[in-house]
């Protein structure tokens, strides 16, 4: 993908199934994914991704939903939300605080969703900046340092994709079958050696 490149409102991230392995008595399902293609501005692009973060649909519902009920005169996008991993979005145009309790602000809510400098997160493998490039980026409902898997009961990112095998994506259940259902959300990276 050309550096730079902004990619437009409706582009469509392609990918597919590679494998899939179904629960047994000793282990859970898992699957093997992979996103190769970006269609934006009527072509069609190659990529390499790597997931950084997967929602179920009711954390994407709950990001989208203001905690408290607009109030006469209030404009229901203005009011405050909360992503996915804890960062405060204090209404659309407004600034995205950070959710770890520093109160760093750390983005800016804009229409559907929010640009963000994306962080480290302690105690995890995921990485802020990638070769110094710490541009906003188009995070949706995810937090600045989402990481991980987030209201999937019994799911994990068994591998993530940015090393070998290189934008691979691999869910696991550590309970039986692997479902995800429609609505979910995914926060994809696109891949440099060695980050995630």
């Amino acid at each position: 993908m050309p550096a730079g490149m902004k990619i437009q409102k409706g582009s469509e991230v392609i990918g597919h199934v590679i494998d899939v392995t179904p629960a047994t008595a000793g282990a859970g399902a898992r699957v093997s994914l992979e996103f190769d293609k970006l269609v934006s501005a009527h072509q069609t692009i190659s990529i390499a991704t790597n997931l950084r973060a997967i929602a179920g649909f009711m954390r994407v519902i709950e990001a989208q939903t203001p905690k408290f009920g607009a109030g006469e005169g209030e404009v229901f996008r203005w009011l405050t939300t909360v992503q996915i991993g804890g960062d405060v979005v204090y209404g659309e145009g407004g600034p995205v605080v950070s959710g770890d309790g520093t109160n760093k602000t750390v983005g800016k809510a804009v229409n559907g969703g929010v640009l963000s400098q994306v962080r480290t997160k302690e105690g995890t493998m995921c990485w802020g900046a990638i070769d110094g490039i710490d541009t906003p980026q188009a995070l949706w409902v995810f937090s600045s340092d989402a990481c991980g898997a987030y209201g999937l009961e019994h799911i994990s990112i068994a591998h993530s994709g940015p090393t070998d095998p290189t934008a691979i994506i691999v869910l696991a259940s550590d309970s039986g079958e692997l479902k995800i259902r429609s609505g979910a959300g995914m926060l994809l990276r696109v891949n440099a050696t060695g980050h995630k």
